[in-house]
């Protein structure tokens, strides 16, 4: 789960991660960054990326804010693809 907050003029994205077990493995099992500085990768509404067919998410950044990618094809906006987690 995330959370975008903001504190005077600086946003911040707060990220809860979840462990499971005693072990307390890591539900998350992946995360793959997409943009980068050098090449950023922008996807329109019709187009915006499927991971493992809705089993994880995509980050979007879109001129209403950082959501993921089942938030954005709901609003029908598209938007830079930040990473994929799984």
């Amino acid at each position: 789960d995330f959370e975008n907050y903001q504190e005077g003029k600086q946003q911040y994205l707060l990220l809860s991660l979840k462990y499971i077990g005693k072990s307390r493995k890591s539900v998350i099992s992946k995360i793959k960054r997409v943009s980068k500085p050098g090449l950023r990768i922008y996807t329109n509404s019709k187009e915006l990326p499927k991971v493992l067919d809705n089993l994880g998410i995509a980050i979007i950044s879109t001129s209403k804010g950082v959501m993921t990618n089942l938030k954005a094809k709901e609003l029908g906006i598209g938007g830079e693809v930040l990473c994929y987690i799984w």
